[in-house]
């Protein structure tokens, strides 16, 4: 068994003797210094397990599971392959590493504010080779905090013992990979069925790139009525014809009346809200805890932040790329593949593994809630998954070299998506009864209506 499945399902606290039902298939590895494929097929096998105990709670048997090392790290790429038209560029032009005069730095810049902030910062013209001259003049750190400081998202690259002996690494490492508090509730009548285990479940999707999304595509898959929910004018041309598989996506603004209240009747009937903001953010909008639980007392509550949730750091924005740099992935990469520069994942995993692991905790809270009568709240971060992926080592020396995708890694059926028609990588996972499959193609956002498919 993989170090990352058995770390989580320790955390989730479900039964050690059902990892004996699970079983990780196939060959190849991405090339990496770190053993991201046996990371990824560990996460979306916990996934996959905590269906599996589902099914068992409800139906008395429990099916075996079965995982494609390959499928899944293809997976935690892109798993679309458009058919006569494309994806768009998933970084904005000034996106990127960039040499400061101590070190390395990157700027995360596309979100029209966050690259204001920056340029701001650096007093630049928004053109790739003024921002390398600004930055080239700062240290990384004292840029990475002006920049934090402005709004702004930016990481300098730190070595795996730099961030180990940082606050904020050190407040990490002292947090479980998720973190579990339970609540007594009423009974459910829910049950889930063997072949549809999450049919008839609502998912309030309140998630942005890249982590959340991932979660409730996986959730989707199994037939959870899935809702995410944007603001206006909110967008992400580059992943939501990957991500927004299964889901209907709608807009409400919550700053308004009468959008509130059709958001809090939105949560009135979730059964899980897995939502992606800065801790402190629903906060911020009249939306804590203690409100959300006292418009659904049985919600299953699933959150992720970037750095953690302690620390000095605990409300810094971040991504995967920035979390990469400050926990020093990107260094050692640098220095496994002897390069000048730093040298990232093959993939965006913290964020993939991340995603399939706020789904198996969102698993694990509906088999508490149909078997122990207990709703949960779930906390996770792409930090302390950075911290499980440098603890699992590197890769796993036997087996082939890794090839790119090809036409048979996909499957045959064609998805009628917003932009037009497109095939997906077969799925990564097999249940035994239990089909991976989505209810609708992948849409835009704001493109539906803000209500259940029940309403």
């Amino acid at each position: 068994m993989t170090d990352v499945l058995t770390t989580a399902w320790e955390a989730l606290q479900l039964p050690a003797a059902s990892l004996t039902r699970l079983s990780i298939v196939g060959h190849g590895a991405l090339p990496s210094a770190f053993a991201v494929t046996e990371f990824a097929a560990g996460s979306v096998g916990a996934a996959a397990l905590a269906l599996s105990e589902l099914i068992a709670a409800g139906t008395g048997t429990a099916p075996f599971v079965r995982v494609d090392r390959r499928l899944a790290s293809l997976w935690f790429g892109s798993s679309i392959q458009p058919i006569g038209w494309e994806v768009p560029p998933p970084w904005d032009a000034i996106a990127g590493d960039y040499r400061s005069s101590d070190g390395w730095i990157r700027l995360h810049t596309n979100a029209p504010m966050h690259r204001a902030a920056a340029v701001r910062v650096l007093d630049c013209p928004e053109e790739r080779s003024a921002v390398a001259a600004a930055v080239s003049r700062w240290s990384a750190d004292d840029l990475e905090a002006s920049v934090v400081a402005a709004g702004g998202c930016a990481a300098a690259m730190r070595t795996v013992a730099a961030w180990n002996d940082h606050p904020q690494g050190t407040a990490v490492s002292g947090e479980p990979l998720i973190d579990v508090a339970r609540f007594s509730c009423a009974p459910t009548l829910w049950r889930p069925s063997a072949a549809r285990p999450l049919d008839g479940l609502k998912i309030l999707d309140l998630t942005r790139v890249l982590a959340g999304p991932v979660a409730t595509r996986f959730l989707a898959g199994y037939g959870a009525d899935v809702l995410r929910i944007d603001p206006p004018g909110w967008d992400e041309p580059a992943v939501a014809p990957d991500v927004t598989l299964g889901k209907r996506c709608a807009r409400l603004d919550l700053e308004q009346s009468d959008d509130r209240r059709r958001f809090e009747s939105l949560l009135a009937e979730a059964d899980v809200l897995v939502h992606g903001y800065r801790p402190g953010a629903l906060d911020g909008l009249g939306y804590d805890a203690a409100t959300r639980r006292g418009l659904r007392p049985d919600l299953i509550d699933v959150s992720l932040d970037a750095y953690g949730w302690a620390g000095p750091w605990h409300d810094r924005r971040g991504f995967d790329s920035l979390v990469q740099m400050s926990a020093g992935i990107a260094d050692a990469g640098m220095r496994w593949k002897r390069a000048d520069q730093p040298t990232p994942l093959p993939v965006q995993a913290l964020d993939h593994a991340a995603g399939y692991l706020i789904a198996a905790a969102a698993i694990a809270g509906v088999v508490r809630r149909l078997l122990n009568e207990e709703a949960s709240t779930s906390r996770l971060s792409l930090a302390r998954t950075a911290e499980a992926l440098i603890d699992a080592g590197p890769p796993r020396a036997d087996g082939p070299p890794w090839s790119a995708r090809t036409d048979a890694d996909l499957s045959q059926a064609v998805e009628a998506t917003h932009w037009g028609p497109a095939r997906r990588v077969a799925p990564p996972v097999v249940i035994d009864g239990a089909a991976m499959a989505w209810n609708h193609a992948a849409s835009r956002l704001g493109s539906a209506d803000a209500r259940w498919t029940s309403a």
